[in-house]
């Protein structure tokens, strides 16, 4: 499955995903190699063959078709190499953004697609480093096959905003011209609700020989219904590519809501209601499936979270599966998203890779997810050397290339560099990872306060929306003891009790998301901290069975 809803009605597209491949590691020296059949999507350590393996495998599968195709892959981990018929095709790095390749005149008949994939660690990936979670290897998303004409719908974005009339949306498209030859014609934009009413634009095109061309047109939409955590209403927009004889020869489906979000004074607004986020952070993870949930594993995550109270999750500490994020959108559920970066240090932003890598994450996370009205903020760089010189540089620059994108939504990052933090003056909101009660015992009212007051006080982040993005205590699900030590469910609890209060309670917090929704895994190098491998703050461990907390969450939640 690719998405919750069809993206092409004339554009032939076939899920190449949801089935088994050739596949085979490339070891290093001295190791037997390993070939068998794999699912795609997956994650080669669900299988007890390579449950431990790190390093470079491939997959292959045969496909037919003929003309201009477009291959593309959704999430491969950590990196890919894409082969047809024995040509390299395109390369990537980063597990979490999806990529594609487009290539022309592929001959008619049976052809061969080979993805070489390597999650290994290494100086020429600033990323994916040895981390507090798991890094996998495989195709962890799907995949699909696509055929083309010799003009095709490219991109498709919508900002929805408020006029004078009502609801208005600017709808934009890019085309791009596969052929020699010029293409004229025209792009019809339709927006459609849920009841068939439905109103439509256009806009040319005119495309010289291989190349590329924006349209834009703005639309109308006075008696749109709002989308809300309460009520999630969903538009379907389509970009219909018609060429001079007036011939639908492409198309490109997506949704949006019609839906606001600014930051005002110390408030994050939506449709200019005040917002109070109630939140988890969850890593895609599960000890079945590794990174590559299936559909019903992501809606028990949703029900279960839903229960207790939320209504926002953080998709820490990268961009999540696109069909989560249409989870998100169907069922109301407040997106905090990020680029993929987490705990680095000055030392490791200086890697010659980082600026790179993080600015490629950015632009492909922007440019898939940008129409998921759940997503209200975008975040970067979680726990990096904000509160150095050389960091805020980096910190400026990767927050004005998400402006440059989106002008639509606000922008934060969430810090832990207490009292010494150089960036608030960059972002629209200010975001703090604290885990008073757990890594230190200073009451937090205390500690919240000194924070708070500091930021208001000594920094640019006075006056702005204010966020707790971490908090949380762990345990090991079933260790329970009347002494209430740490790591036992009970101090759990507590704890967990005391920081929502106390967070909840501060007039200058707009909202809080509790690390984490799930125990999860993390590197084998950081099992000397981390308890079975893990990291075990979850309200629900690994199997999503509810520790004690998880009715103290929810009757806190549930009372804001």
């Amino acid at each position: 499955m690719l998405r919750l809803f069809q993206t092409h009605r004339i554009r032939r597209q076939t899920e190449l995903s949801g089935c088994l491949w050739d596949f085979y590691t490339l070891p290093e020296e001295g190791k037997l190699p390993v070939e068998k059949k794999a699912l795609v999507p997956g994650c080669w350590q669900n299988d007890p063959d390579t449950r431990t393996y790190r390093g470079r495998a491939c997959y292959e599968r045969s496909f037919r078709a003929s003309g201009n195709i477009r291959l593309e892959f959704k999430g491969v981990s950590h990196t890919a190499e894409v082969y047809l018929d024995g040509e390299k095709v395109v390369s990537h790095y980063n597990a979490y953004t999806p990529f594609s390749a487009v290539v022309r005149g592929t001959p008619s008949g049976e052809h061969r697609l080979k993805v070489c994939v390597d999650n290994s660690f290494g100086p020429g990936s600033a990323l994916h480093v040895e981390n507090d979670y798991q890094t996998y290897g495989g195709i962890t998303r799907g995949v699909a096959l696509e055929e083309l004409g010799e003009a095709f719908v490219d991109s498709l974005h919508v900002t929805p905003g408020r006029t004078e009339e009502g609801w208005c949306a600017r709808v934009e498209a890019v085309v791009r011209n596969l052929s020699e030859r010029p293409f004229s014609g025209k792009i019809r934009f339709a927006i459609t609700g849920d009841t068939g009413e439905e109103v439509w634009a256009e806009a040319p095109v005119e495309l010289a020989g291989s190349a590329r061309a924006g349209a834009d047109s703005r639309i109308l939409f006075d008696q749109a219904k709002e989308w809300s955590s309460e009520s999630p209403a969903l538009y379907t927009v389509t970009a219909l590519l018609e060429n001079d004889r007036g011939e639908a020869v492409d198309d490109l489906i997506d949704r949006f809501g019609f839906r606001e979000v600014r930051t005002e004074g110390k408030d994050i607004l939506l449709n200019g209601k005040k917002l109070r986020i109630r939140g988890f952070c969850r890593h895609e993870e599960h000890p079945q499936f590794g990174c590559s949930l299936p559909l019903s594993a992501m809606q028990q995550d949703m029900l279960l979270m839903r229960d207790m109270g939320a209504n926002s999750v953080r998709t820490s500490h990268y961009p999540n599966n696109e069909i989560f994020l249409d989870l998100c959108d169907e069922t109301g559920m407040l997106v905090w998203e990020e680029n993929h970066a987490r705990g680095l240090s000055e030392e490791d932003m200086r890697n010659p890779n980082f600026e790179r890598q993080c600015e490629d994450c950015i632009r492909e996370m922007i440019g898939a997810h940008y129409n998921h009205p759940s997503i209200y903020i975008w975040g970067i760089l979680n726990e990096c050397a904000s509160h150095t010189e050389y960091g805020r540089g980096c910190y400026e620059r990767q927050l004005s290339l998400i402006r440059s994108l989106d002008r639509s939504r606000p922008r934060s990052f969430a810090s832990c560099q207490f009292k010494t933090d150089l960036c608030f003056g960059l972002a629209e909101v200010v975001s703090y990872n604290i885990y008073p009660l757990w890594y230190h015992d200073t009451p937090v009212e205390e500690y919240l306060a000194d924070l708070y007051d500091w930021v208001q006080r000594e920094t640019e982040g006075v006056g702005k929306p204010f966020l707790i993005t971490e908090v949380g205590a762990g345990a090991v699900y079933g260790y329970r003891t009347p002494e209430e030590v740490k790591w036992s469910e009970e101090y759990q609890q507590k704890a967990i009790e005391k920081q929502l209060r106390a967070i909840l309670g501060h007039e200058g917090v707009s909202g809080v998301y509790i690390w984490q929704f799930c125990d999860g895994r993390v590197c084998d190098s950081w099992f000397q901290v981390r308890p079975r491998t893990m990291n075990n703050k979850g309200i629900v461990d690994e199997y999503r069975r509810p520790k004690l907390a998880y009715g103290t969450v929810k009757e806190i939640f549930r009372e804001e």
